[in-house]
Formats: structure tokens, C-alpha cells, sequence
């Protein structure tokens, strides 16, 4: 039964998510209100069929519902492509096409939770054009993940002799009990994760079908019908502004939209003049809806690769109408000449064309990805086999180094690469280095480098400007025969108890300084300092002298490294940007740097201490420079490349064996 409130109804909601990222920077909570009602005409469809009789034909259901998606995504995919080859940064090539692998194949949302992305960072012009496809990959997965539940449901009820309508009921509450205190408890304990996470939405989508099931026992007057049409309506226009979404989705707050959304399926066609179903049931309103799915898949990258172009971080008043403007005039045309033919189509209904659809808009994204990502590749294996002559990176510094390398050489890592050089994490601690600790699980406690009988044990445990110190050590620790052991997260230093970082730094902390008591090895190594951007531009970090206090009164040598500098622009863009010579590459030495270290405030505080600073690696002669033997530096404004930090190696290893000695 085709109703046009609830087309309407999706027509606001990709209107909320279009404005609220353009011009708001904020989540809206109308991807909730699609979720919902995704389910909702699904279960519609799915009930109908068992109830009638008629079989599932699961296969057949899929072909068609992924032949009426893909072509749309491909349309789409094939412009970001084409967008970024020409207006976006050679360093977010690799991420980009990635990416594309993991939205035409509805993983996207997976992908992200994985790199903790942050879909609420202020600055829109680094997330990447395709980030907005993770929550069709969670429709994705339940699209196929549904089905299943339903035939699940058909299967118990003929089995045990029980109505169908009491199973679904059973099943989906079940789903949407598990899933909804599951996306509490992940909310709470890692929400940006949360947000990307399938498991945690699936309360949403169970939403929508016991929502079916309770339509026909709420047989409402019209006049609060049609008082609930609109509260539903004024209270998901207002969600967006009104909630923290930042700090509380997609936990019980989702709530908020779904029940809003709800009311207004709810009122329904009231016939009456003044009902909400008048707004919702507008021409205008019905095609925008039309075309929702089209909207969305374009105004996300249309928004970024703007802001990429143009090297802003926001949009204003006259920018914004026109990327809703070319975003609308985009959906429509893919609508028109793509969504709607192919949908139309009879002879795209049998299995096998269905199928070839399938397969060709695949291949239409496929292959210049490939041949992209396969330039990329030989361009970097090129650079890779000469890049100890020509890429020496700090060994420069040695006065007695002589260059043998090309003359016209190509920077290290090459730029498509330059933004994701991180320190990566070695296999999970194991054996007698393994754990129980909550927070030390997975990549929490590594085997950075592993020997089976090591000559010491070192431990490099705080934050992501420990982690990428770890290319540096371990050369080091493998000529030596030595173990390293990372307990490494991001943004969260090596400190005491404090009420200024999180609950899970906290947790963390407290696991990692039993994990060192528990394993007492030769020397724990983490950062002493902590850099910022702005004058002073170092800082000692609160309760760092007291957890060293701690660790070395129980007999265990500590090393505390003076923190690399932060700087006001992405330094591993920069030669390509402003030039490797240019002084925005080359800041001076006091502008980025304390006019005393404070290095010398710690030892005084905590003589036993044992400390290194390292500026003259990072820092020599007076600059702070982005490139130093042909290697960048850093990978962005403030961590350290795991190539340069790799040539770091020979600098690093006489002062670190010293400190060693002194301890």
C-alpha cells in the first residue's frame, strides 16, 4: 500500500541531513529517521508475502533490490573518482580509493569504526568524500540480514504450529533489546565507534518492524491523529539542534527521532485539512522524495570536494545553496536517466540480467580502480628500491654522510602515501607477554619486536607520539636482541589518575602501569613532554612526575623522551604546497619550539628520571623543516613518518644505550 506521508517524511529527512551538513557541521538525526523507515516498508513487503502465501525467493529479492541500488552508487562513485583525481591532494589518493572498495561493497561503515573516524570533526575538509556511505552499508547489511529473520520467523511459526505476526514479534523484539542496550553500553565506552557500528543500529531497523506489527492495535481518534502527525514532525525538525548527538548517539537518544518519525506514521492519512499529511503529501515534497536516495548519495562528496578546492573548512550562506543546488540538479539527473530505467525495465526483472547488472557496475568501478591503485603501487615499489641511497632521511645529519643518490629523486613516502605513514602496530602480546587487561586487549599490548630469549625487555607505553617513535626502536632492538613492547593509544599519555582525560585514558593507564609492575622490564620509555601549537608551544604534562615516580620506586628504570613539535599547517603537504625550500617548510626553530626545554624543569623534578631530547634529529640548525633527506618528516601537523622516524634509528640508539647505562 503505497503511502505518501511516509514519502514525504523521507523527503524532510534527507533535507535535514543535507542542510545540517552543510550548514550546520552537525549530525540531524535524519539518517535515524531513514533507517527507520527502510524497515518499515521492508517489513510491510516481507509480511504481505508470507501472509499471501507467496514464497520469499530470497535470491530474487537481493538481485533485484542491488540492481535498483548499485547503478545510482556507481554513478556516484565514478564522479568522486573523477573529482578527486583532479581537486584533491595527491596524499588522500590511496585513502580515497580504499574507500571506494568499501562503499560499493557495503563495508563502509566498518572501514571507518575501524580508523576511528570521527563523523563530528569541525574540519569537514579532511573527512573523506565517500565517509557518508557508511550508513548505506548498514542498510546494506540489513537488507540481507532481514530477509533471513523473516524466513527465520516463517520457518518457527509453520514448525511450531505459532502465528507468524507472534514469531516476528518475538524475533525482532529479541533484536531490538540486545541491539539497543548493546549500542547503550558501546555509546558510553567508545561512541565514536559506536556510531559506525552495524550492531548498534540494528535496534533502529527492529524499530521500524515492530512498528508494523503495532500499526493495526492503534486505532487513534483523528484529533490526536493529527496532533501527533505534527508533534512527530516539530520533534524531528528539532532534534538535531536540541540534542548532544556528539556525545550520545546512536545510544537510547536515537529515541528521539525514531518516536518522532514514528507519530507521524502513526497519524497517517488523516483527512484532515489541518493534519501533517498535507505538508508530507505535497507534490514538490513527494518527487524530492523521489529522489532522496539520489540527494544523499551526492551532497556529501560535492560538499567536501568543495571545501577541498577551495581549502576552507566551512561553507557560508551563498556557498551552501549552490552545493544543495548542483546536489539536487545531480539527484535528479540520476534519478531520471539511472535510478528510474533501470527500474522500470522488464527485462532486468529476470535472475540472470538482474545479475549482469550486478556484475557490470561492479566492473564499471572496479577496473579504473585497480588500474589506479596498481600506478600507485609500481610507483612506490620504484621508490622503495632505492630508497636507502636516495632517501636518507636523518642520516643526513652525520657531518661525515655523503649523498649517492639521483639528483632528482622523489620525496619519501611518496606523496599519495604521505598522510597515512603511521608507526603500525605489531601482532597482539602473547605468551609471557600476554594480558587480561580490559584496555590492553588487541592492539593495546603489541609485540613490537619480538625475540624469543631477548637480552631486555623495553616497554614504549602512552600515547600516538610514543607509537611513532616505534620504527626508530626497532632497528635498534633488533640488532640487540631485544624485545619491545607497545602499550600505545591515542591521546592518552602516560599520566596519574586525572579528572582532565578520559575514563578510558584513565583505565588504560591504571591496566598499563600493573601490566609493567607484573612484568618488570628493563626500561619503560615514553614521552616527558607535550607539544602544542601555540606559545609556549611545550608543556609538562599533569601527573606525568608522579606516575614515573611510581614506576621507578618499584625498581624500574624509566626513560622520558622530549615530544617532537606541532605545527600550524599539514607539514607532509607542504613541499608540494608551498615548496620544499619555502619557509612555511622551514619554520624557525623558536617558533615552534619553548625558548627553554622543559626537559630541564623534569630532571629537576624528578632527578632519577632518565631523559633524551632529540630536537637536533627533527630540528637541526635552527629549523624545524618538513623534509630532511629527502624523507618527510611528519605525516601531518605533529606526528613524526614511520619513514623518517626509521632513519632516526642510528641517531637515537647511543643516547638511548645511555640512558640505559645511567639507569
Amino acid at each position: 500500500m503505497y503511502r505518501p506521508e511516509v514519502q514525504g517524511l523521507r523527503a524532510l529527512a534527507v533535507l535535514m541531513v543535507v542542510t545540517f551538513h552543510v550548514w550546520f557541521g552537525r549530525v540531524s538525526g535524519g539518517v535515524d529517521v531513514f533507517l527507520l523507515v527502510s524497515a518499515f516498508l521492508l517489513t510491510l513487503s516481507f509480511m504481505r508475502k508470507v501472509e499471501s502465501g507467496r514464497a520469499l525467493d530470497l535470491g530474487r529479492y537481493w538481485l533485484h533490490l542491488f540492481k535498483r541500488l548499485l547503478p545510482a552508487v556507481v554513478v556516484v562513485l565514478i564522479g568522486v573518482l573523477a573529482a578527486t583525481a583532479v581537486f584533491v591532494p595527491r596524499s588522500r589518493w590511496a585513502e580515497i580509493l580504499s574507500q571506494t572498495w568499501s562503499s560499493l561493497f557495503y563495508f563502509q561503515n566498518w572501514a571507518l569504526a575501524a580508523n576511528s573516524v570521527d563523523y563530528y570533526e569541525a574540519d569537514q575538509s579532511i573527512a573523506s568524500p565517500l565517509q557518508h556511505f557508511w550508513s548505506l552499508s548498514v542498510q546494506g547489511q540489513v537488507f540481507i540480514l532481514w530477509p533471513l529473520l523473516f524466513a527465520l520467523a516463517a520457518l518457527i511459526a509453520r514448525s511450531a504450529k505459532l502465528r507468524f505476526r507472534r514469531v516476528v514479534l518475538l524475533v525482532f523484539g529479541s533484536v531490538f533489546v540486545v541491539s539497543l542496550a548493546f549500542s547503550v553500553y558501546e555509546t558510553y565506552a567508545n561512541q565514536v565507534h559506536a556510531y559506525f557500528d552495524t550492531r548498534t543500529r540494528l535496534w533502529e531497523f527492529a524499530f521500524g518492524t515492530l512498528l508494523v506489527l503495532a500499526l493495526p492495535y492503534l486505532k487513534l481518534p483523528r484529533p490526536v491523529r493529527v496532533a501527533a502527525g505534527w508533534i512527530g514532525l516539530a520533534a524531528m525538525l528539532s532534534g538535531g539542534f536540541i540534542l548532544d548527538v556528539q556525545g550520545q548517539f546512536p545510544g537510547y537518544v536515537a529515541l528521539w527521532p525514531l518516536v518522532a518519525a514514528a507519530l507521524v506514521i502513526l497519524a497517517g492519512q488523516t483527512g484532515s485539512a489541518f493534519g501533517a499529511d498535507r505538508l508530507l503529501s505535497w507534490k514538490p515534497l513527494i518527487r524530492l522524495g523521489d529522489m532522496s536516495y539520489a540527494l544523499y548519495l551526492w551532497h556529501w562528496p560535492i560538499l567536501i570536494i568543495y571545501l577541498i578546492w577551495r581549502g576552507q573548512t566551512e561553507v557560508g550562506l551563498t556557498g551552501g545553496a549552490a552545493i544543495i543546488a548542483v546536489s539536487l540538479a545531480l539527484a535528479y539527473l540520476t534519478t531520471r536517466f539511472v535510478e528510474r530505467p533501470l527500474r522500470s525495465k522488464q527485462w532486468a526483472e529476470k535472475k540472470r540480467r538482474a545479475a549482469l547488472v550486478i556484475a557490470l557496475c561492479v566492473s564499471v568501478v572496479a577496473a579504473p580502480v585497480v588500474g589506479w591503485q596498481q600506478m600507485l603501487r609500481s610507483q612506490n615499489e620504484q621508490l622503495q628500491a632505492n630508497i636507502d641511497v636516495n632517501n636518507p632521511g636523518a642520516a643526513v645529519l652525520d657531518p661525515e654522510f655523503a649523498y649517492h643518490g639521483e639528483q632528482d629523486a622523489a620525496l619519501a613516502p611518496l606523496y599519495d602515501r604521505a598522510g597515512s605513514d603511521y608507526a603500525d602496530l605489531g601482532a597482539p602480546c602473547t605468551g609471557r607477554f600476554a594480558t587480561e587487561a580490559e584496555q590492553l586487549q588487541g592492539i593495546g599490548c603489541t609485540e613490537y619486536v619480538s625475540s624469543p630469549d631477548p637480552e631486555k625487555v623495553l616497554v614504549a607505553v602512552g600515547n600516538s607520539h610514543v607509537q611513532q617513535w616505534l620504527p626508530a626502536l626497532a632497528p635498534i632492538a633488533e640488532a640487540r636482541n631485544w624485545t619491545v613492547i607497545g602499550l600505545v593509544r591515542g591521546g592518552c599519555q602516560f599520566v596519574e589518575y586525572s579528572d582532565g582525560i578520559s575514563e578510558e585514558c584513565n583505565a588504560r593507564n591504571r591496566d598499563a602501569l600493573q601490566y609493567i609492575l607484573d612484568l618488570r622490564p628493563d626500561a619503560v620509555l615514553t614521552t616527558a613532554t607535550y607539544s602544542i601549537a601555540d606559545y609556549p608551544h611545550e608543556l609538562l604534562p599533569g601527573g606525568f612526575a608522579a606516575m614515573a615516580r611510581t614506576v621507578m620506586d618499584n625498581g624500574i628504570p624509566m626513560i622520558g623522551l622530549r615530544d617532537n613539535p606541532r605545527h600550524p599547517i599539514d607539514m607532509a603537504q607542504c613541499p608540494e604546497t608551498f615548496g620544499t625550500d619555502s619557509q612555511e617548510c622551514n619554520p624557525a626553530y623558536e617558533s615552534v619550539r619553548a625558548p627553554d626545554s622543559p626537559l630541564d624543569v623534569m630532571g629537576a623534578i624528578v632527578p632519577e628520571l632518565r631523559l633524551i631530547d632529540v630536537d637536533d634529529l627533527v630540528c637541526p640548525d635552527g629549523s624545524c623543516p618538513a623534509v630532511i633527506g629527502n624523507v618527510r618528516v611528519y605525516l601531518d601537523e605533529n606526528h613524526l613518518s614511520a619513514t623518517f622516524a626509521r632513519t632516526m634509528a642510528s641517531g637515537l640508539e647511543p643516547r638511548l644505550l645511555e640512558a640505559l647505562v645511567d639507569s
